[in-house]
């Protein structure tokens, strides 16, 4: 048997690694007890002072008016393809304000159509069945009614959006996808805009905002700084259905005007002049002679422009259209096409007495009509 060499260099290094292992473990105790201790007490606060100015109006604003801001669910009835039973299904969801001490809440018509029932939420997690009492699908305005027994909410304060400026700051409150009472803020980003109501009508005079507003803050409020309601929300520019910075809100005054009547109606009237205008049609007859305004090319035989001595288009001897009157402004207030006339309509009331000028053989004429309740 060959015996088996180790050789010293070999012995020398397992006796250093025997060395190492024994000072370590004479010595681990020791090092423990210099390891550095970690703090794990929680830090000082750090004082904050008091809040910017902005904030505090931003927070003003907002607990002023959120217990006036009302949360809308709406349901509508569904038949089930199996049992033919039907039901009642949720349709959506929207924003709404408290308009006056009565339990009146004032909405998008868009929030509400085609519901069969609607329930307003308000601060307190309180909900009431709404009735409905007026709708003015050309202003897509809506106007529901809830009976609040104890501690009804305040109306929000009414401010006027004919002074707004672009640049000044807006808040706007509502229930963007159905987060209840939420607040952004923004600046007013243009002003008469003009948008198309649910009834394909325009509506004038639109507040632009980049203002965050999302499905769901539909029929919600636009504050100014002062906490007044200066508009109310009602679309989005979006090719993603969310906020892209510009959002849409019915001008204050317009919803002044027309919530009363509807309240006390039902439903709004405009004034009419008893006329037949259409813009294609106009921008032909117009092209030639170079003119702005709204061609007569029909009259009610009982309405206001017939009786105000207006003359409509007709068919020359040739069969080609001669011009009748061409209204030019009403009030003194330019009409450079039909949406300008329905504009100015709007703003007055049924019995109303306006001066028209009208273009008329090369010449303008003033025409006094007194305005007319459309026909049913």
């Amino acid at each position: 048997m060959t015996p088996i060499r180790i050789r010293g260099s070999a012995v020398s290094s397992v006796l250093a690694v025997l060395a190492l292992l024994l000072v370590a473990w004479l010595v681990w105790p020791t090092l423990r007890s210099w390891r550095v201790k970690v703090d794990t007490t929680p830090r000082a606060v750090t004082a904050r002072g008091d809040l910017a100015d902005d904030e505090k109006t931003t927070i003003a604003v907002f607990e002023q008016a959120s217990p006036s801001v009302a949360y809308i669910t709406t349901t509508a009835r569904a038949v089930n393809a199996w049992t033919r039973n039907v039901m009642e299904v949720p349709r959506g969801s929207g924003s709404g304000f408290v308009w006056d001490d009565a339990g009146h809440v004032v909405t998008n018509v868009h929030v509400v159509a085609g519901a069969q029932s609607a329930i307003v939420r308000l601060s307190g997690e309180r909900e009431f069945a709404a009735v409905p009492v007026g709708f003015s699908p050309e202003h897509d305005i809506a106007v529901l009614k809830i009976t609040v027994p104890v501690d009804p909410p305040p109306p929000l304060p009414i401010g006027t959006s004919a002074d707004l400026r672009v640049g000044q700051k807006v808040y706007a409150i509502g229930n963007p996808f159905g987060l209840d009472r939420t607040l952004t803020t923004g600046i007013i980003s243009a002003i008469d805009r003009t948008i198309e109501s649910p009834a394909g009508r325009s509506i004038e005079r639109v507040i632009q905002t980049d203002a965050a507003i999302n499905p769901g803050n539909s029929g919600g409020p636009l504050l100014d700084s002062a906490g007044r309601l200066i508009g109310m929300n009602t679309a989005i520019y979006s090719s993603s259905g969310s906020s892209a910075g510009v959002g849409f809100a019915v001008p204050v005054d317009t919803v002044n005007r027309i919530v009363p009547k509807l309240i006390a109606e039902g439903k709004y009237a405009r004034p009419v002049l008893g006329i037949n205008a259409d813009d294609r049609i106009s921008d032909q007859l117009l092209e030639s002679v170079g003119l702005e305004g709204v061609p007569v090319l029909g009259i009610n035989p009982d309405g206001a422009a017939a009786r105000a001595g207006m003359e409509a288009a007709k068919i020359g001897r040739d069969g080609n259209v001669e011009l009748g009157d061409v209204i030019r402004s009403v009030d003194g207030e330019k009409v450079a096409n039909l949406d300008d006339l329905t504009d100015v309509l709007d703003r007055r009331e049924v019995g109303q007495a306006v001066d028209i000028v009208v273009w008329r053989d090369g010449r303008e004429v003033t025409l006094k009509a007194t305005l007319a309740a459309p026909a049913d």
